[in-house]
């Protein structure tokens, strides 16, 4: 898919996604993610959708199929802790927090 059509699409989620048409943002983010099933931010987008509709399981393969671009790292880890807690994955979550913040801020310092 053309670089400029991706950029569309996203912007078409994005609009469809603030405006409450979640279904419609579904759908194209689907669209999205089967021309390119790596694509990070369209991945993003759907993992959230998914949350919404109570897909946590869904959400997480979907993140860990993608290559999420660095600029979405901090969301990435707060969406799959959201799908973990959802889960009931308590631990799971806990972890996944911490594995994020030692990434971003170093394993020495103190989180209060």
């Amino acid at each position: 898919m053309p670089e400029d059509e991706r950029q569309f699409l996203l912007t078409a989620v994005w609009l469809f996604m603030r405006h409450g048409r979640r279904d419609r943002a579904l759908a194209v983010c689907e669209a999205i993610r089967e021309a390119d099933s790596s694509d990070g931010t369209a991945a993003m987008a759907l993992a959230d959708l998914l949350l919404a509709r109570g897909e946590a399981k869904k959400a997480i393969e979907v993140l860990r199929e993608a290559d999420i671009p660095p600029e979405l790292y901090r969301a990435e880890a707060v969406l799959e802790t959201r799908a973990l807690r959802t889960l009931g994955r308590k631990r799971e979550a806990d972890a996944r927090w911490r594995r994020h913040l030692e990434s971003a801020k170093g394993s020495g310092r103190k989180w209060v």
